[in-house]
């Protein structure tokens, strides 16, 4: 009885100083975490004085996401032996000239994916299909009224280069202003644009004049990248022409310029969606009456991306 009244002793003066030695280096932590919070202050207003700083700007940073399976005598599979894959690939990248008396914005970006579903009981290699193609390019220039805003011009092409390369393919030209409230943040509202459409599907497509509304937002926090970039255009003539995208991409690094990466982006296009569905219709062994923008279901697209990051 008295070793066990010991044992209970010793442990309870154990488990004192172990508290005791907890509280110790919290409050030895305290300090250090608000010396480390005004560090960081210093280190993002220093970061915001080099965003200032005239001359050319340049960044880039890129996902890759991939997975493979393979199945061999599976049989609670419809095909008991198959191999699959997925392969995605996304590219951000920017070249940004600011001076004072005016900007020059190139931003691209590049968003392909593949996949593969390979039945063995099937004769010959089913082979990597396009899942994801997405290209998009552009330049703004603009000769500044004052700090904020701006005379501009911006160009801009969206297309696919894996299928169907420039078919259908998008050329914004037009002018306005532009206003840039932060380094980061760039708002273009250009009332006169002209909407290009190339395509051979002649029926779907149409070319217009309109407005663009386009805002991107760029920036750095740590080791997050971030961009996020919304282009509208809004037909004059028929809303039906007019389409939107909006694209949002994320890397996180955690070593040596590597981390994880998620993109995702959103768009809606009714001549896409017309087209789409007057291709499904020609299909048909009896094909249905064609298809028009009042009778076509203009449901929204998306992709998204996640795998490995990395930041140049």
């Amino acid at each position: 009885m008295k070793k066990i009244s010991l044992s209970l002793l010793f442990a309870f003066i154990g488990l004192s100083i172990n508290a005791q030695t907890a509280e110790e280096l919290k409050k030895e932590q305290a300090p250090k975490k608000v010396e480390i919070e005004k560090l960081q202050g210093e280190v993002n207003s220093l970061q915001d004085k080099i965003d200032a700083l005239t001359g050319w700007k340049k960044g880039a940073f890129g996902t890759i996401g991939a997975s493979l399976s393979g199945f061999n005598n599976w049989y609670s599979r419809t095909a008991p032996n198959a191999s699959a894959g997925n392969i995605g690939v996304s590219i951000n990248g920017y070249a940004n000239l600011i001076e004072d008396t005016y900007f020059w914005r190139n931003s691209g970006t590049i968003n392909l994916g593949w996949v593969k579903l390979d039945d063995e009981s099937v004769d010959g290699d089913e082979g990597f299909e396009t899942a994801t193609d997405v290209f998009t390019i552009s330049s703004l220039y603009g000769r500044r009224l004052n700090k904020k805003w701006a005379i501009s011009g911006l160009v801009e092409y969206r297309t696919t280069i894996i299928d169907n390369f420039n078919d259908p393919g998008y050329l914004d030209i037009g002018a306005g202003l532009t206003w840039t409230p932060t380094s980061n943040l760039v708002v273009v509202m250009h009332p006169g644009n002209y909407n290009f459409v190339f395509s051979d599907a002649s029926s779907a497509f149409d070319s217009s004049l309109g407005a663009k509304i386009v805002a991107d937002y760029t920036n750095k926090y740590g080791g997050l990248s971030l961009k996020s970039n919304l282009s509208i255009f809004q037909s004059y003539s028929d809303g039906d022409l007019s389409n939107w995208t909006f694209t949002n991409s994320f890397a996180y690094t955690i070593w040596n310029g590597l981390g994880l990466g998620f993109e995702l982006g959103l768009r809606n296009n009714k001549q896409e969606a017309l087209n789409n569905a007057i291709n499904l219709n020609n299909a048909l062994a009896a094909p249905l009456t064609q298809p028009t923008f009042s009778t076509v279901d203009n449901k929204l697209q998306s992709y998204w991306l996640f795998g490995l990051s990395y930041a140049l």
